[in-house]
């Protein structure tokens, strides 16, 4: 169980550590943030996204939610969009999910889960999309862990489609990527998408010129 009380001690040591070795950290800290990248996860409380990639406080702006999802009717998610594309100006926009993600897990499985129904529903839509392929693999973890990845470039695609990252894009070049962290190992695995191909098909339905 975590002690609340040592919560707020260790507070208090990271706050002496970053003291010791720069007197003016948080007055820095708190002139403001200019983050080169948008970092979109899962809420999983093991994968913890500054930690991961190695980042100080500022250099990343995150979004977390359950399976790294990006839904266009979710205004949470849009709006971190929205803010860190239109007045952060980020570069980079990341999606990156992780195996042993419980909300894939779920997707995956004939169940009522309740309120969690509507929002599994469009990783149940990614598992339909890409239901040859995934049907095709026989084992069942190595069809799980590609779901995981096929649900991360479909995130990405959302990504894409709006309108800010359109904009981005052709204004100053913003690049988005698909990762996945292996808990295993702890390594971040890049999927190298190929997004050039996948949007050629379909930029034409998603393509926003007058923006």
């Amino acid at each position: 169980m975590v002690d609340i009380e040592r919560v707020f001690e260790n507070n208090k040591k990271w706050i002496k550590s970053k003291l010791d070795l720069d007197p003016n950290y948080f007055k820095e800290l708190a002139k403001g943030q200019n983050p080169e990248l948008l970092y979109i996860g899962c809420a999983d409380s093991r994968v913890t996204a500054e930690e991961l990639m190695g980042c100080e406080p500022g250099e990343v702006f995150v979004h977390r939610n359950v399976a790294n999802m990006v839904v266009s009717t979710d205004l949470n998610c849009q709006s971190v969009i929205e803010y860190a594309v239109q007045h952060l100006e980020v570069n980079h926009v990341i999606v990156c999910g992780h195996y042993g993600c419980g909300g894939v897990q779920a997707a995956m499985q004939s169940a009522d889960l309740g309120l969690l129904n509507p929002w599994l529903r469009n990783i149940r839509d990614v598992y339909r999309t890409h239901a040859s392929e995934l049907n095709a693999i026989t084992n069942e973890d190595k069809r799980y862990k590609r779901l995981v990845e096929l649900n991360v470039q479909e995130q990405c695609i959302n990504v894409i489609k709006t309108a800010v990252v359109q904009k981005a894009y052709r204004s100053r070049g913003i690049r988005v990527h698909g990762w996945v962290f292996d808990l295993e190992t702890g390594k971040l695995i890049d999927l190298k998408i190929d997004f050039q191909s996948i949007l050629d098909k379909i930029m034409e339905i998603y393509r926003l010129e007058n923006n």
